[in-house]
């Protein structure tokens, strides 16, 4: 008889600790440490259940790897409350008081109310996976609230200063040119910077004026590419790219100079660099440019869904951070055109 499995098993029904020593009541079992062994094998178990539950989302669900990254430390922050409380309790006994316990212990680490709520869903998620799969019978995070959380205003530049970022690269050398390329194109179609660094050539299509590109979740969605963006991508293929490429050869659009693709953390640092030497007062990032981007076009009447449609956002709640600049224009027209203004 194996007794790792016969562990396994009553775990999964959700037995108390006293019912698994009455259950292991066969003689070999009796001559092994029997709290070690059940906090070895509830951690094992535990592990399994998270990765089966993260190669879900992956495959089904088709979640971004930065969202399956973020699960990943969320459900690991739960495996290691329960270390640091040598408790092992098993999945099916676990109540709301544990999950609110924990929440608490996450701020007692230092994490923001938006970690905290992030935490809570990843779990609230997790034990919905177990419930459908029958380890559990219920779900302990079902009655307990996310925290509030305060939306924030987003951050945008002006015209002036998208202007002044979009002159900063030189011209004059391949690595410029490449630059120059990357943040019109990023400012003429609002892209998150994974997107951009993902573009392959057959996403790209400067005649009819616009890219394709894969979105969180494996999306897919067309975005509008405007006249200056389109110039400045045709003059680096036709001058640049070659020469940074040399003899390699690359798919994707946008590469360094050793001839790779350009990377997430590299283009960071390239674009935090052209802040700087724009004279920037706020630190420029890939999605500061988006929410200009965002913010440009509805001050100039584009509408919510049309914009929504552009970022790539799957709920119109998510584009609606952008009100403010509604709000603005509305205020603005009522003045211009309201006889009693």
């Amino acid at each position: 008889m194996d007794y790792r499995w016969v562990i396994c098993a009553v775990d999964a029904m959700g037995a108390t600790r006293k019912q698994i020593h009455s259950r292991l009541a066969d003689p070999p079992f009796m001559t092994f440490s029997f709290p070690f062994l059940l906090l070895s094998f509830y951690s094992s178990l535990m592990q399994r259940h998270i990765d089966a539950y993260l190669n879900y989302i992956r495959v089904e669900k088709g979640l971004a790897n930065n969202t399956l990254e973020a699960y990943r430390r969320d459900l690991a922050h739960w495996q290691k409350f329960f270390a640091i409380r040598k408790e092992n309790p098993p999945l099916g006994s676990i109540s709301r008081k544990e999950v609110v316990d924990f929440l608490q212990w996450l701020y007692q680490q230092g994490l923001n109310s938006r970690s905290v709520a992030r935490a809570l869903t990843a779990l609230r998620n997790f034990f919905k996976f177990l419930e459908l799969d029958g380890v559990v019978l219920s779900n302990p995070t079902a009655q307990v609230e996310s925290p509030k959380l305060w939306k924030k205003l987003p951050k945008y530049l002006s015209i002036a200063e998208v202007e002044q970022i979009l002159n900063a690269p030189d011209l004059e050398t391949p690595i410029g040119l490449r630059d120059k390329a990357m943040l019109e194109l990023l400012y003429a179609t609002g892209l998150r910077v994974s997107e951009l660094v993902c573009l392959k050539f057959a996403n790209l299509h400067l005649d009819p004026g616009y890219v394709q590109c894969l979105g969180k979740g494996d999306k897919e969605r067309i975005v509008p590419l405007g006249k200056s963006a389109a110039a400045f991508i045709e003059r680096y293929i036709a001058k640049a790219r070659e020469e940074l490429l040399k003899p390699r050869r690359c798919d994707y659009l946008f590469v360094t100079h050793r001839g790779d693709r350009m990377t997430r953390q590299s283009f960071w640092i390239i674009i935090s660099y052209y802040g700087r030497k724009a004279g920037l007062k706020t630190k420029l990032t890939p999605h500061l440019l988006r929410h200009s981007f965002a913010t440009h076009l509805l001050e100039r009447g584009a509408d919510l869904r049309s914009v929504q449609t552009m970022l790539g956002h799957a709920d119109i709640s998510t584009t609606q951070i952008y009100t403010h600049v509604i709000n603005t224009r509305l205020r603005e027209i009522y003045q211009k055109h309201h006889p009693r203004a």
